[in-house]
């Protein structure tokens, strides 16, 4: 059959402007946040944070552009795993750990950081979404879910190793948990797995550095070391209760000028700022979003279109419960970033890139003249 010719203004109109004003409304916020914190932070964050946002912006709509099926097919699955082992592997010649450890690439004379890491979660949405399309009819094989377990933990391990970051570890299995339930993966396999981590989590916990043990301990239990692992779950609770219903205004607000208030505890300096009302203006957005996507899963013309669409709900849902649950102060501390909201321009840019992914399977939804696409 036929190819649609679709011009670049008919692409353009036919992405899900619900998703962008959401991300969009997000983003501002962000900014907005940084700019009136601009008189303790410094003007360099709003400015970068600003540039940032417009590069991810560029970036979702020129991905949007591009039919992803076309794109999938041709770079099947195994390049993109290459690409993100090498990737990772830059870290151990690159690496920096400047900023408390080891996540970030460096480049020399430009002065530029990159957290790999962020982008190696789109390369895994990609690969890992093919997997379960390819044994879809029979996912519940045990070979099957084998080979689907072995893919996640190469991605897991090549995080892990040479990062320790146990935080994007974690988002990686909420992503594969997510994405296996869209795929049909019986709940018998989930049930399995977690009565084992419970069983054996004695022993696992031993695997865990003395760093890593403390931030799940103090994480928790941030007054056990309120001047240490607990300090800044502490600050930022308190930065959040300062904020009341209203919020001390855009250039208000005594309480947020902590240890990386700007970066992943942003969110406790948006709610001192404007309180209650835009802590709850970012939670609404964000679930609008999530609804979102799982819609345009649902709609999506081919099956790993569906499964790449909850694999950014996973991010999305994960990283948002983490980053807000560290900030109130209930959960460890494991340097996650608020969807389009934290400081930084690799999560700024990977995530508008999730995006455009999304939007992708949006606008190339319906390909062919009067042909159905099989299952």
């Amino acid at each position: 059959m036929r190819e649609f010719s679709v011009t670049l203004k008919e692409k353009i109109r036919k992405i899900d402007y619900v998703v962008f004003f959401c991300v969009l409304g997000m983003n501002l916020l962000s900014i907005l946040t940084l700019y009136g914190a601009s008189s303790k932070f410094g003007t360099r964050f709003f400015i970068m944070q600003t540039a940032m946002s417009v590069a991810g912006i560029f970036m979702m709509f020129a991905m949007s552009y591009f039919d992803y099926d076309k794109i999938i097919k041709a770079i099947g699955i195994w390049k993109p795993m290459l690409a993100a082992a090498i990737l990772m592997s830059l870290i151990f010649i690159l690496g920096d750990n400047r900023r408390g450890n080891t996540n970030w690439i460096y480049i020399p004379f430009i002065n530029l950081g990159i957290q790999p890491s962020e982008f190696v979660k789109i390369l895994y949405i990609v690969t890992f979404s093919q997997h379960i399309k390819r044994v879809k009819n029979d996912i519940n094989n045990f070979k099957n879910v084998i080979a689907l377990a072995a893919h996640a933990m190469f991605y897991c391990a090549i995080i892990i190793i040479p990062t320790s970051d146990l935080g994007s570890t974690l988002v990686f299995m909420g992503m594969t948990i997510i994405m296996l339930l869209v795929g049909g993966l019986s709940m018998w396999y989930f049930i399995g797995v977690f009565g084992a981590i419970f069983i054996l989590s004695p022993f696992l916990w031993e695997f865990l550095s003395e760093t890593q043990q403390n931030r799940i301990i103090f994480g928790f239990n941030p007054e056990g070391d309120p001047q240490g692992k607990g300090f800044q779950a502490l600050c930022s609770r308190k930065a959040i209760a300062a904020g009341g219903f209203l919020g001390a205004g855009l250039f208000g607000g005594t309480q947020y000028n902590f240890t990386d208030s700007y970066s992943d505890f942003l969110f406790a300096v948006l709610a001192e700022k404007f309180g209650f009302f835009g802590c709850f203006l970012y939670i609404v957005l964000m679930a609008v979003l999530v609804i979102r996507v799982l819609w345009i899963a649902r709609i999506a013309r081919k099956d790993y279109g569906a499964y790449m669409c909850a694999g950014v709900v996973g991010v999305l849902m994960c990283q948002s419960l983490e980053n807000i649950g560290m900030c109130l102060a209930m959960l460890p501390v494991v340097g996650i970033t608020l969807p389009f909201f934290s400081y930084g321009g690799s999560s700024m840019v990977a995530s508008y890139m999730m995006i455009g992914l999304v939007q992708s399977i949006k606008s190339h939804n319906q390909k062919y003249f009067f042909e159905r696409e099989k299952s």
